[in-house]
Parts: C-alpha cells; sequence; structure tokens
C-alpha cells in the first residue's frame, strides 16, 4: 500500500440507498426483507430477548435468590481499622470517615464492627455498633454515640405536611 491510496474508498456522505427500484439498483423487489412473515412488513420490532425457536436467554438462565432492592446500603467499618488511622481523643463520624476514606461508597447507614483491637479513647458516631465493637469501645475508655437512621418515607411525608400547613 501507498500513502496516496490511504483514504482510497472512504465517502463521508454516502447516498441513501433506494430499495425496491429494480433489479438493476441492488435491492430490488423485495428490498432485501425475504418473500413473507414479520420482517418484511414495515413497522416490525422485535424484542430484544427474542431468539426464535429457541427458549429465550433470560428463560435459560438460571435464577438463584433474592436481591432487597429496597434495602438500606449499610457500610461495616471494623474497629481495628478506626484504631489505626485516628488519636486518641479524636471524633469519629460519617463525615471524617468519609473524608479520611475509609467509607467509599454510597450508604445510608454505617455500622461499627468488633474485628480487631482499639486501645485509644475514641467518640464515635454511627447509626449501629455490634455488641462486641460496643464493648471495646467502652473499654478503651471511649464513646459511642448512636445516629438516627434516615427518614422512612412516611416520616418525610408527615414533615413536608407540617412544613405546608406552618405556611
Amino acid at each position: 500500500m501507498r500513502i496516496d491510496q490511504v483514504n482510497e474508498g472512504i465517502t463521508k456522505h454516502r447516498k441513501k440507498l433506494r430499495v425496491g427500484r429494480g433489479k438493476g439498483a441492488g435491492q430490488g423487489k423485495l428490498c432485501g426483507r425475504g418473500q413473507d412473515g414479520h420482517k418484511s412488513r414495515s413497522g416490525y420490532s422485535r424484542h430484544p430477548g427474542m431468539v426464535g425457536e429457541d427458549l429465550p436467554m433470560m428463560r435459560r438462565v438460571p435464577k438463584r435468590g433474592f436481591i432487597n432492592s429496597y434495602a438500606d446500603d449499610v457500610v461495616a467499618v471494623n474497629v481495628g481499622d478506626l484504631a489505626q488511622i485516628y488519636a486518641a481523643g479524636e471524633e469519629v463520624t460519617p463525615d471524617s470517615l468519609e473524608a479520611k476514606g475509609i467509607v467509599k461508597k454510597r450508604f445510608d447507614q454505617i455500622k461499627i464492627l468488633g474485628d480487631g483491637e482499639i486501645d485509644k479513647a475514641l467518640k464515635i458516631s454511627a447509626h449501629a455498633f455490634s455488641a462486641q465493637a460496643e464493648e471495646k469501645i467502652k473499654a478503651a475508655g471511649g464513646t459511642v454515640i448512636k445516629l438516627k437512621v434516615r427518614r422512612t418515607p412516611k416520616e418525610r411525608v408527615a414533615q413536608l405536611r407540617q412544613a405546608k400547613a406552618k405556611n
């Protein structure tokens, strides 16, 4: 290949193929749609999962378990991780956990678990604590503050109604 042949045959603005204009035009008579059936009709569209005579893919794949899409996203943080990152007397909050990179994904609740050892007195604020984590934090001289879980849909509606009533 030579440099002058690189762009040969490339057209930017190709004309639309005019189908059904006779044999000599390339796509004459049936316009490349075949003799009969659904696919030959105008307005035909096929469901993306349609496979023809075979069992569709979505019915072939086994389905196991249950996924609750309405469940809260709970992030677990171990006591041992907090002991490594925070200094004695520091306050641990959901915002500080995000700032230090311990919690990286979106969450509704943070739960502190009892894996690891803690020897510093920390003031830890979270939505939930395991019994073991609570014991270890208190034994080290720290304090446990349980935050309220986000509003339920009923609570949110009730608060909106109260705000409207005031206005």
